[in-house]
Order: structure tokens, then sequence, then C-alpha cells
């Protein structure tokens, strides 16, 4: 094992399963918030194959800055309209300007790059949102820093980290975090496909409380696949019902789920939308404000404020420590017996190999009969192995592998 500083420690506080009050939140596909994540880390992402397929290896860049601001609309039943569109604004910087060993110098096409992945990816994920009308996509990239570039270093070097930071990962999952997780997944996925009332916009907050669980869920319904208030009670009556019997496949606890809360049928004020998200009726959206790289808003754990998506893949430690604590946590609990719940936290130095993390922190709680110094040493050795794989984060980030937010 090399000479990398990780500390492994027990501590004696409760598990998070085990403490009398958690809460655990996930904004759905749909949410302006997670728009922005998405719409950013598309563009990083065609950005990363715009320069491999120009260059050979990804240059500078960062889309972490994307801001969505809301529009508003008229919903009614059977087909309402937009009244003024939603506009999202791409901020950040990206090199533009490339000049190659033999001394030719290349313009690369960063911001039709940019609106093409930020326009393919509403067009999929918000379809009843009309890309051009209901939404105007603009973009504002400028050049990025001389010395952060030159931070990429030598292909087939690891790169150095372009900041001084941290990131946070924790395993394994706790019933209702798995819960939150999975609904969310599951509405906007099966159930979504066989239900189109249901737009991607769902937000899931779930709390447990000792052993009871209460999910309060928000679902953006589609004023054009909703007849009338019959037609839109049943529709969340049944999206009640799904969402317990699949919180039931992963508790034995007591479930309570209830479901556009601020509902007033007497007053016909409802949840009701024309493209299934929030950010046609006011909702701002901003990188960063929603669910932290594990998919999820978790304020029993300690969090990296860092936003994950549309930061470059290659050395930036808010994408890269926080994805990769997290890969981390879970490696060890599959890999080692005994683990009750685990944190990891790695901090990093600027200009330091991204691999030599300045301390790669684990902090575990074991299982009754099991002691620090019966795992510690494979513990250890997980963190040292994923450590000097790092730079296979940056390959699975760039082919859509792993989740950002």
């Amino acid at each position: 094992m090399t000479e990398r500083n990780i500390q492994v420690e027990s501590v004696g506080r409760r598990a998070v399963e085990d403490q009398e009050v958690e809460i655990v939140e996930r904004k759905g596909l749909g949410h302006p918030d997670s728009i922005c994540d998405g719409i950013a880390e598309s563009v990083s992402r065609a950005l990363s194959n715009l320069y491999l397929d120009r260059v050979g290896h990804v240059l500078h860049y960062n889309t972490d800055e994307t801001q969505l601001v809301a529009g508003s609309a008229a919903p009614s039943f059977g087909g309402g309209e937009i009244l003024e569109p939603i506009y999202v604004l791409i901020v950040g910087r990206a090199t533009k300007h490339y000049v190659a060993d033999d001394g030719t110098e290349h313009t690369l096409p960063v911001d039709s790059v940019a609106l093409e992945a930020a326009r393919d990816y509403l067009n999929e994920t918000v379809p009843e949102l009309e890309v051009g009308t209901d939404v105007v996509v603009d973009v504002r990239l400028g050049e990025g820093s001389g010395d952060l570039r030159d931070v990429f270093g030598e292909d087939g070097q690891v790169p150095m980290a372009n900041d001084t930071s941290f990131g946070v990962g924790h395993a394994p999952l706790t019933e209702t975090e798995r819960i939150v997780l999975e609904a969310e997944q599951a509405l906007n996925g099966r159930y979504a496909a066989s239900n189109p009332e249901i737009g991607p916009d769902v937000k899931i907050m779930g709390k447990r409380e000792g052993d009871r669980i209460d999910l309060t869920v928000a679902v953006a319904m589609v004023d054009s696949y909703v007849a009338d208030l019959g037609a839109y009670r049943e529709a969340v009556a049944d999206v009640r019902t799904f969402v317990t019997e699949l919180a039931q496949e992963y508790t034995d606890r007591a479930v309570t789920v209830e479901v556009n809360t601020a509902d007033d049928y007497d007053e016909g004020a409802i949840y009701l939308t024309t493209t299934g998200t929030s950010a046609e009726m006011g909702d701002d959206g901003s990188v960063g404000r929603g669910n932290r790289s594990n998919g999820l808003i978790t304020p029993n754990r300690p969090m990296s404020m860092e936003a994950t998506s549309g930061k470059n893949p290659v050395n930036h430690i808010g994408k890269i420590y926080n994805l990769l604590s997290t890969e981390i946590a879970h490696r060890v609990v599959e890999e080692v017996d005994g683990i009750r719940d685990l944190r990891v936290r790695l901090l990093s130095q600027i200009g330091r190999p991204i691999d030599q993390p300045h301390v790669a922190d684990v902090e575990l709680v074991t299982e009754e009969g099991v002691q620090l110094g019966d795992i510690e040493s494979d513990v250890a050795a997980i963190v040292d192995r994923e450590l000097s794989d790092v730079t296979a984060i940056t390959e699975r980030v760039i082919d859509g592998e792993l989740r950002t937010f």
C-alpha cells in the first residue's frame, strides 16, 4: 500500500438508521434545480467529448453556474398554455481556442455544442416543454483562467487538484434514504411510462420518527392528460397507492404517504401544470441547490456544499471527490463485514495529485462485537485501492455511468 494519508476511526455516535429522527429529500428530474443540474452535466459531457474528438484530451472548462428563470403559465383541464417562456442561461468557462503541437490554432464550437446538449436534455427530460417556444436557452461561456488550465498537466499523468476543497460520501443507505430515492426514480420511470399525467417535477420529502416513516410527495400533474377535478383526484390517489406499496418493499416500519398536500379542492387550487414542471409557474432553479452527488439531500449526514454537476471531470475536486468518496463508502460496506454506518471525507490541496489527498478520513460505526482493529487495515486498503484508480471516475462520468445529482 502507498503512503497516502488515510485515517480510519471509530466514533461513538449512533448510526443514522438508529437515530430517533431522520430527514431525507430528493428533488426529481423535472424540478427547476434538477433541470439546471441536468443541463449543466449534459453540457459538461458534451464539451468533454468535443475536446476528446478534436484534441485528444479534455481541456479546461466548468459549466456549473447554469441558472433557470421561471416563466408563467395558465394550466387548464384538458390543456392550458405557456404565457411567458422559461429562460435558461448556461454560464461558465470553457477553452475555445487550442494551439496544437505543430503550432496550428483551432477554434472549437463550444457554444453551439453547449446549446445542442441543453436542448437535447430538455427534450428528453421534460417532453411537454417545447424548446424554443416554452423555454429559451442561452449560453455565456467565457474563456478559462490560464493558471487553472495549466493545472490539467500532461497526458498520462495524474491530474493536479484545481482547488483546495473536499468531498463527502456515506454508506449504506438507510431505509428512508432508499425509499425516497427509489420512489422518485420509479415515479419518473416505469410509473410515468404508463401514466402520462405525471410530470417529471416530482419531489419527495421523507421523515422518520422512531419506526414511523412519513413521505410527502409533490407531483406536477400535466393538464392535457387530466380531464377534470375528479380525474386529478384519482391521479393523486393512484400515486399515493403506488408509493405506499413501493415503500413497503424496503421496510417493515409503518409508512404514511401524502401527495400534493397544498391542494385545496374547494377553492380549485391544485398542482396542475401545462408542462409538468413548476418552472413554468415562478419556481426558479440553480445548479447545486438540490440533490448531492448520491441523488439525495440528507441533513442527518455531513454534506459538501459543492455543486457536482457541470464541473470538469478531470481535476475539479468538487466533482471528483464527491463522486469518489461515495464510491469508496459503498465499496467498503460491500466488501467489509461488521460496519453499521460509514462516512468518507476526502480533502484536496490545490496543485497536489488528485490520487494523493491531503487526507482521506473514514469514520465508521461498527456492529456490536466488532472492534475497529478487526477491520481497520481492510478499510484502509480499499480506500487506497480506489484512490489509485481515481482517473476512472473521469472516464465513467464522461460515459454517463455516474449520477451527479
